[in-house]
C-alpha cells in the first residue's frame, strides 16, 4: 500500500495545486475500453497540468504493476479491498467515504456511472452509454443490480458528469435528467501506433478483425451469421479473428466457432496485450464492430488510426465517431455485413479509400484535447460543489 501526502485544497476560485483522486480499478487487471480510456486520460491530464493526480485501486488479489506511477505521472493509493464488496458498500450504503481509504481530496472522479462517497470532495462520474437502461436483460452482476436503479439520481447529484461523445451527452440530459451544463464531453485520443498508422496497401491476405470483450452487446451472432454466408458462397475472404476476453454470455458463440461450418475459419485469441493488439491491426484487411450500442467505440478509432477500414453498426455513438470514414450497417443485417466484408477484399480502390478516410478522421481525436476538456470539467465541478455547499436547498433539488 502506498501512502500519499495531502496537498492544499482549492483557494481563490482557481484550479491549482488541487488533489484529484481518480478511480483506476477498471484498468487494474485488463485494460478493455473503459480501462484504456481512464488510463490514457489520467496520463494525458497529469502530463499537461500541475494538479496532483492520485489513482485509487482496490482489489483482494490484483496489485498495480511496477512502474505504473511513473508511466502515468500520478501517485497511487492501493487498498487490499475486494472490488465487489467495496462497490456494494459504496452503491447501497454510500460508505465508507473515500477520505477514509485514500485521504483528503478536492475532486473524486468515478470511472463508472455511480458516485464514490466523499465527505468534502467535488464528485465526478463517468457515463459512456446507457446500455444498462436500454437492455438491462443483457447486463449482469452489479451493473444489473445497481446501475439502472441508481444511475439517474447519482448523475443528478454529481457535480460533473464526464462522457465521451455528444451522443452520450444528449442521452444523459434527456434520459437521466441532468443539467446539460454539468455534462462534459471528453472524447479519447487516437493511439499512436508503432506498427501501422500510415497510408499504404492493405494486406491482400489480411484477416477480418473484431476487438472487444465478447459480451451480448457486441452482437457477434450477426458477425458469425455473415461469415457463414461468405463461406457458403465461396467469397475470397481469409480468416475472422475475435480478440477479447470471453464473458459467460459468449459461450454459445465459442461453441459455434468450434463446429462446422465455422470451425477452422474463426479464431478466438482471448484478451490481447498492446503489442499483440497492434500486430493484429497491422495485419488486418478490415475491422468489424457490429455492436448494439457503444458509448464511444474505441475499436473503431483504433482501426482508423491504424489505417484499417472499419465496418460498424449505426448504433450508439458509432456514427459520430466513424462519420463518413467507414461503412455503417444495421446491426441485424447479416447479409449487408457480408456484402461489405466481401467488397473489402474484392474492391482494392474502395478499401484503400476507406482506410485513408479513417486515418484523416482519427487525427481529430487527440489526448491533449481530451485533457483540456477534463480540466474544464474539473473546474466546473469545483464551482458547482462550492455553490451547492453554500446553498443546501439548491443542492437538494439537484
Amino acid at each position: 500500500m502506498v501512502s500519499v501526502l495531502k496537498l492544499p485544497t482549492l483557494a481563490h476560485g482557481t484550479l491549482s495545486d488541487v488533489r484529484i483522486l481518480v478511480d483506476y480499478r477498471p484498468a487494474l487487471r485488463q485494460r478493455t475500453g473503459v480501462g484504456e480510456y481512464i488510463h490514457e486520460l489520467v496520463r494525458a491530464y497529469a502530463g499537461a497540468y500541475d494538479d496532483e493526480v492520485v489513482i485509487f485501486t482496490s482489489s483482494w488479489r490484483d496489485r498495480p504493476p511496477a512502474g505504473l506511477a511513473a508511466e502515468l505521472g500520478a501517485r497511487i493509493v492501493d487498498r487490499r479491498v475486494p472490488v465487489r464488496a467495496l462497490n456494494l458498500l459504496w452503491h447501497r450504503l454510500e460508505w465508507p467515504p473515500i477520505e477514509a481509504l485514500a485521504g483528503q481530496a478536492d475532486i473524486v472522479h468515478a470511472a463508472h456511472p455511480l458516485l464514490i462517497p466523499a465527505r468534502h470532495a467535488a464528485q465526478v462520474v463517468t457515463i459512456h452509454d446507457l446500455f444498462f437502461l436500454n437492455h438491462p436483460e443483457r447486463t449482469s452482476g452489479e451493473i444489473r443490480r445497481d446501475y439502472a436503479a441508481l444511475a439517474a439520481p447519482h448523475a443528478r447529484r454529481a457535480d460533473a458528469v464526464v462522457t465521451s461523445t455528444e451522443h452520450g451527452r444528449r442521452q444523459i440530459v434527456e434520459r437521466l435528467g441532468v443539467d446539460g451544463d454539468r455534462v462534459h464531453v471528453c472524447p479519447p485520443g487516437a493511439p499512436t501506433w508503432t506498427t501501422g498508422g500510415r497510408e499504404g496497401p492493405l494486406p491482400r491476405d489480411g484477416h477480418v478483425l473484431f476487438v472487444g470483450t465478447l459480451e451480448p452487446r457486441k452482437n457477434l451472432g450477426v458477425l458469425l451469421d455473415a461469415w457463414e454466408r461468405l463461406l457458403e458462397r465461396g467469397a475470397p475472404v481469409t480468416r475472422l479473428v475475435l480478440a477479447g476476453q470471453a464473458t459467460t454470455g459468449a459461450r454459445a458463440w465459442l461453441d459455434r466457432i468450434a463446429r462446422p461450418p465455422l470451425a477452422g475459419h474463426v479464431r478466438h485469441t482471448g484478451y490481447v496485450q498492446d503489442a499483440e493488439r497492434q500486430q493484429l491491426y497491422a495485419t488486418a484487411r478490415a475491422v468489424v464492430l457490429p455492436s448494439l450500442d457503444e458509448g464511444f467505440g474505441l475499436t473503431a478509432l483504433e482501426a482508423m488510426a491504424a489505417g484499417i477500414p472499419i465496418i460498424a453498426s449505426n448504433r450508439g455513438s458509432l456514427p459520430e465517431v466513424v462519420g463518413d470514414a467507414g461503412v455503417l450497417i444495421e446491426p441485424g443485417d447479416a447479409a449487408g455485413l457480408a456484402d461489405s466484408i466481401e467488397r473489402m477484399f474484392t474492391d482494392d480502390a474502395w478499401a484503400a479509400e476507406r482506410a485513408r478516410a479513417g486515418l484523416a478522421r482519427a487525427r481529430a481525436f487527440t489526448w491533449p484535447r481530451s485533457a483540456a476538456a477534463l480540466k474544464h470539467a474539473y473546474t466546473e465541478a469545483m464551482a458547482v460543489h462550492r455553490s451547492r455547499r453554500a446553498s443546501p436547498m439548491r443542492s437538494a433539488r439537484g
